[in-house]
């Protein structure tokens, strides 16, 4: 390595042939500018709240480390969209709509009843899932306490349930790599 050059976000590292590595590291910002300040930063244990939700289903949890401390995992029917035109797609609109609320709307009661209470413990909460049912999600009132700590990016996973839940830390605590 010839270099080392940091922001609060990323370490960025220069190799002698001009090869560069910039480290994104979990959870910034970065107390230090070095490889070692990166691997105490990666190797600090954290409590992490994860909110993934999903039209028709939603997974909550509180990590210790890498540890499932609390968790509550619910599903609700929400129709696929109808195909075809005429009034009977537009009563089945409505009734999808409605079925969607009511999923969101469970989602958030599971937030408020898993994640809120222990807002003051946690270090960051994750998010994963759909973005727009995520917004609908948080925009519940009583999900405000969670938005200062709520991580910038977004982890792409499937139908939100346990085993995709226990699967979170792999992708929240690790740190993104690119060479350039």
């Amino acid at each position: 390595m010839r270099e080392a050059a940091a922001s609060a976000e990323r370490l960025t590292l220069t190799a002698a042939d001009g090869a560069v590595l910039d480290c994104d590291p979990p959870f910034p910002p970065l107390a230090t500018g070095t490889v070692d300040g990166l691997l105490e930063h990666v190797r600090r244990e954290r409590v992490v709240g994860v909110l993934l939700a999903r039209l028709g289903g939603h997974a909550m949890g509180v990590f210790a480390g890498r540890r499932l401390v609390e968790s509550k995992v619910g599903s609700r029917l929400v129709h696929g969209r109808h195909r075809k035109g005429g009034s009977s797609a537009r009563r089945f609109e409505r009734r999808r709509a409605g079925q969607a609320r009511l999923a969101l709307e469970q989602a958030a009661d599971t937030a408020a009843r898993i994640l809120v209470p222990r807002h003051g413990d946690l270090d960051a909460v994750v998010l994963g899932g759909d973005r727009r049912a995520l917004a609908e999600v948080l925009e519940d009132s009583r999900l405000r306490v969670l938005r200062p700590l709520i991580e910038d990016r977004v982890l792409e996973v499937p139908d939100p349930r346990l085993d995709v839940l226990e699967a979170t830390p792999d992708r929240f605590l690790a740190t993104t790599l690119t060479l350039r």
